[in-house]
């Protein structure tokens, strides 16, 4: 049932961009002393879907947990708090989650006292939690993207006062620095340079769910990255929704190189970045990529699609032309770069003509690996009122076509990796044999290999003998 003390999220309100980010606050983070025996003698699971956004939100869920007290607990029905930490980018993705929550719903009414949370991207949309609210009563917490600093005051509320709550805020949120996190990894870490994005591509629902463009300060950022420094960390990315938009907000003219730069000398050995956008991709960046070793020679950038008219649909801001031209500078600046992909097919109004031009596309990229996808309509986006007038039946065609074309290049590149010796940072052993390593190069290519004494974490030395599409397989050498 709602109640009037909630505060519900209002997609029009999160739609709204100011011309100044004056009004967002930048504060520290400091916890009440009421909240810090919380969780004495109590567990915590945190279920976290979606980006490595989301995964960074997650290690912050965990460390406000451990810094009440919580103890992680091995799995979702052992614990007393359990938090759904939500992705928003595709309806299916929804329909899952909302089918888990309802799965558990015998767990809540067994143990009335455990506590279920909904946040991230899906707790942003109006339709969702007024479903939530209405049919999920297991649901005792709901609270957004924008307030996870607010996350122990919103459990004390439930947990001492019995209520039920959502608090989510459709505003930009402020930028709070200094939450614990607890990082699932000991040796490579995500750092959020930047929340929000300001494109509104008309497919997209993270616009609305992130808010607007907000960077953190670049001290600040730095200074989390020489902490992971001085613990070990060889690796970091760099996380943002449009990584290439940071400092715009805080009036930097070329912000994100600088910030690039000043990482780079931080001495992290390995450095990555996610996502890139083609309409703010500087020419310093690609020159940053050349000069300083550790920003690895790699790159996800989105292109969604290889025609103009279809572009334009989709409120991308560039031509196929123009990402063509991008492409080619970059590969001529950083040699060996390696680079990959987002591209929807069956966007609405697509022709097959349409089509051909993104087949043209990734044969002149010649991409590493895409991410494909089938154009499913998101609510609530500009592109969910278009005429969605091709059939399924030929999107999924079209989609196999261009896997195929996708598949040639990335086999053709991997190619020239044979009996290349690569470093590789260790993930540990292989998901699908306990006798095989698995880890990444420089270049991002997922490495699988043998050896003796190795462990997560590890830099190692690999000579490649086998190659795969996607994949490469290789041995230890000894140095």
């Amino acid at each position: 049932m709602k109640n009037k003390n909630f505060i519900l999220p209002d997609q029009k309100a999160a739609g709204m961009r100011h011309h100044t980010n004056e009004h967002v606050k930048r504060s520290d983070f400091v916890m009440d002393d009421k909240l810090t025996t919380l969780g004495e003698g109590k567990t915590y699971y945190v279920r976290t879907y979606g980006c490595q956004a989301n995964v960074r939100d997650g290690e912050t869920l965990r460390g406000l947990l451990n810094a009440m007290g919580f103890l992680p607990s091995d799995s979702e029905e052992n614990a007393d708090v359990l938090i759904f930490n939500t992705c928003a980018v595709r309806h299916a993705a929804e329909q899952h989650v909302l089918g888990e929550i309802g799965s558990l719903k015998p767990l809540k009414e067994k143990y009335p006292n455990k506590i279920f949370a909904l946040c991230g991207c899906m707790s942003q949309e109006e339709g969702i939690v007024d479903e939530v609210l209405t049919r999920y009563k297991q649901v005792d917490i709901i609270f957004g993207t924008h307030n996870i600093h607010r996350f122990p005051e919103l459990l004390y509320r439930c947990m001492v006062n019995h209520e039920r709550v959502c608090e989510v805020y459709s505003k930009e949120g402020d930028v709070i620095e200094g939450m614990p996190v607890e990082r699932e990894r000991s040796y490579k870490g995500f750092v959020h340079i930047m929340y929000g994005c300001n494109k509104f591509c008309t497919y997209c629902i993270v616009p609305y769910t992130r808010g607007r463009e907000r960077s953190r300060a670049k001290e600040d950022i730095v200074s989390e990255i020489e902490t992971l420094v001085a613990n070990g960390y060889k690796e970091v990315t760099l996380l943002g929704q449009n990584v290439n938009a940071y400092g715009k907000d805080l009036g930097m003219k070329d912000g994100f190189t600088e910030l690039l730069i000043a990482i780079a000398k931080t001495g992290i050995g390995r450095i990555r970045f996610y996502s890139s956008h083609p309409r703010d991709y500087s020419k310093t960046t690609i020159e940053a990529m050349r000069d300083y070793p550790n920003i690895c020679p790699s790159l996800h950038l989105a292109v969604q699609s290889g025609s103009d008219e279809v572009l334009k649909r989709m409120n991308r801001g560039y031509t196929a032309k123009q990402f063509m031209d991008l492409v080619d500078d970059m590969k001529a600046t950083v040699p060996g770069m390696t680079l990959t992909t987002d591209i929807i097919v069956g966007f609405p109004g697509e022709t097959k003509e349409q089509f051909e031009k993104t087949l043209e596309l990734v044969d002149h990229c010649k991409f590493d690996l895409a991410y494909t996808f089938v154009y499913s309509p998101r609510e609530g986006t500009p592109a969910a009122k278009m005429t969605d007038d091709i059939p399924l039946e030929e999107k999924k065609e079209r989609l196999q076509i261009l896997n195929e074309h996708v598949a040639k290049w990335a086999n053709e590149n991997n190619q020239t990796f044979k009996d290349r010796i690569l470093e590789v940072l260790c993930d540990g052993t292989s998901r699908k044999n306990d006798d095989v390593y698995s880890g990444y190069s420089l270049e991002n290519k997922l490495v699988n290999f043998t050896g003796d004494n190795v462990k997560a974490g590890d830099l190692v030395k690999v000579k490649i003998t086998e190659i795969r599409s996607y994949s490469l397989n290789g041995e230890k050498i000894d140095e």
